[in-house]
């Protein structure tokens, strides 16, 4: 039997809804929750996602400002930029759109990024409140595949976790929040010995390496969870994920499609935490 499909798209379009009335609540007071990205360089990848993020900022009614610079721009103007976005009383989160140019260190600019509007979740000071468990803001990708297991109805209290790949955006916020709620959790990587073993005991299993199909239907436990956060450019130029879809949906009892699945949970959370910062901004 066919795994279900859990559709992003839609389950995104639930979250966006959602904030209608908050996002109201906050106009008749005067304000009105405001997104900037920075986007360094000419990644296309890069500019595909920040469009999106762009075009989910319009659809909810939130303010949304792309500030682009060109591949030469030096980490000193961008940290000017960041620090001008942080006293800026119109904008309530900033993004950094990752990959950055090679002169420009990645830590350093996301360091400057104020704490109260890191609504990646990426600053030290959110990624270490997640792991004491009172999270400030949570990295987008790891709570909007929260939100897909939370709607689909997948039991996480006792059972068993594999994430494959440790990366501080989506493997480690991941098993933290999987470990709130009470899963066994094990990380997977790039030295992991007999990865199939380990994946093959998850009832839950996400696949967030990178690298296209990685994971085959001889890795899944029948029944599991399967969510794919990758996305990978092929040669022909289509679009895969980190799992053989077609072989593993005739295997588990949930999958996630790519694209339509965690892709556009990440950009509903990034609004979500903006208009969190927003409500935050008046306290």
């Amino acid at each position: 039997m066919a795994a279900k499909i859990i559709d992003g798209k839609s389950i995104a379009a639930l979250v966006r809804s959602s904030l209608k009335s908050e996002i109201e609540s906050l106009a008749d007071r005067g304000v009105r929750p405001g997104l900037a990205a920075i986007l360094a360089g000419d990644d296309p990848a890069s500019r595909v996602y920040v469009r999106s993020k762009a075009r989910a900022c319009k659809e909810t009614g939130v303010h949304s400002e792309v500030l682009e610079f060109p591949e030469s721009v030096s980490e000193f103007a961008l940290l000017e930029r960041v620090a001008r976005l942080n006293a800026d009383p119109r904008i309530h989160g900033i993004l950094v759109q990752l990959p950055l140019p090679r002169q420009v260190d990645a830590g350093t600019l996301l360091a400057a990024v104020s704490p109260a509007k890191d609504v990646d979740g990426f600053h030290a000071a959110n990624l270490g409140a997640l792991l004491q468990g009172s999270p400030g803001f949570v990295p987008g990708t790891a709570a909007g595949v929260m939100r897909l297991l939370e709607h689909a109805g997948v039991p996480l209290a006792g059972r068993r976790a594999a994430i494959v790949g440790r990366s501080t955006i989506v493997g480690k916020p991941m098993a933290l929040l999987l470990l709130q709620k009470d899963a066994t959790v094990t990380i997977c990587h790039s030295k992991t010995i007999d990865l199939a073993a380990v994946t093959r005991q998850a009832d839950i299993l996400i696949a967030a390496a990178g690298r296209a199909n990685l994971v085959t239907a001889d890795m899944v436990k029948p029944g599991a969870c399967v969510i794919d956060v990758g996305v990978n450019r092929l040669a022909d130029g289509s679009l895969a994920g980190d799992v053989d879809f077609a072989a593993a949906k005739e295997v588990a009892g949930w999958i996630t499609p790519v694209p339509g699945g965690v892709g556009p949970m990440t950009v509903a959370m990034l609004i979500v935490n903006t208009v969190r910062a927003a409500q935050l901004s008046l306290e």
